[in-house]
């Protein structure tokens, strides 16, 4: 789990590239809908090059959750490496998939 600042419940957002088998196993899937859940705004797509990325906007519980997911992934995905750089939110409404780029 990346670290975040202890009872900061203001809005973050978190820029995600997971790397191992994350591709063509639901793992997309899986994280839209524990996204859904917990009420967590973003988007979520595959890259060409096997990994997939993601940017999760909420407080600092929910991104833990799904960061502390998105390390283990949907039952048939093999995690291998969760990269995850802060940026500003921009105030996503929803959580959809991409198109793969």
């Amino acid at each position: 789990m990346t670290e975040l600042e202890p009872g900061n419940e203001q809005l973050l957002c978190a820029r995600v590239s997971i790397q191992g088998r994350v591709q063509g196993v639901g793992f997309r899937y899986f994280t839209m809908q524990q996204a859904q859940q917990w009420e967590i705004q973003g988007w979520i797509r595959n890259r060409v090059d096997g990994t997939v990325e993601a940017v999760f906007e909420g407080t600092r519980s929910q991104l833990e959750q799904i960061l502390d997911w998105c390390h283990e992934g949907s039952p048939t995905a093999q995690v291998n490496q969760v990269n995850v750089t802060w940026e500003n939110p921009s105030q996503l409404q929803g959580f959809k998939q991409r198109p793969t780029v």
